[in-house]
């Protein structure tokens, strides 16, 4: 993953540096987080943003710019911070396979746990998913690149491995990843509404572990 400034893709990097803001910067982010997250791309306002965070609107925009660019900023940070997140899951769970089926299982498992459990992080998610139309275009893509896409290249790196290893049955990894997604997430993901509606997990469960089979039954060895 590559690093990324207001404006252009990010990564993983936005999440070192927030630890690197200033102390004033960082209340500006969080603050930003939690209005976007709980009032949506357009209600939210530089006002509102400003009085969660405690300081005026010209402290926010000599540190981010506009509306826009805090947006974005905190977007790249927040989609960082999970990617990473998920990207340690995968490692623990995918590196060294003793159990093809329990280590995607438990990994598919702790994904949708640490998605779900994620707060602010994922309600900004949700709120770029409602409100695609009203975000800049470019925006969206950056979100993506760090968030999203970037944990299925990720994935696809670790079926890749596996299907070399021949463990996994895979032409086109990446598809691989994209299915596996869909079948052990996305259901989670919906009947949740992507974080906001609390399922206790013993109902998800089912769903999850039916879906490692499935994608077992498609690329098993």
């Amino acid at each position: 993953m590559t690093a990324g400034t207001p404006g252009t893709p990010g990564s993983a990097a936005a999440a070192a540096g927030s630890r690197r803001m200033p102390e004033k910067r960082q209340a500006i982010a969080r603050a930003a987080s939690t209005v976007f997250g709980r009032e949506g791309y357009t209600r939210a306002s530089v006002d509102t943003i400003a009085a969660e965070a405690g300081v005026s609107k010209r402290t926010i925009y000599n540190h981010f710019g506009d509306k826009e660019k805090l947006f974005l900023s905190v977007a790249l940070e927040t989609a960082g911070e999970l990617t990473e997140v998920i990207a340690r899951l995968a490692d623990r769970h995918l590196h060294k396979i003793v159990d093809l089926e329990a280590d995607l299982t438990a990994f598919a498992v702790d994904r949708v746990r640490a998605v779900l459990a994620a707060g602010d992080h994922y309600a900004l998610g949700r709120t770029i998913r409602a409100e695609a139309g009203n975000i800049p275009p470019e925006v969206l893509a950056a979100w993506l690149d760090a968030g999203p896409l970037a944990s299925q290249r990720d994935l696809t790196a670790h079926f890749g491995r596996l299907a070399g290893l021949g463990l996994l049955r895979i032409e086109d990894a990446e598809l691989a990843a994209t299915q596996f997604t869909l079948l052990t997430f996305s259901g989670a993901a919906d009947r949740t509404f992507f974080g906001a509606i609390h399922v206790p997990e013993a109902e998800l469960l089912p769903g999850i572990t039916a879906g490692v089979r499935a994608f077992l039954r498609l690329y098993g060895s």
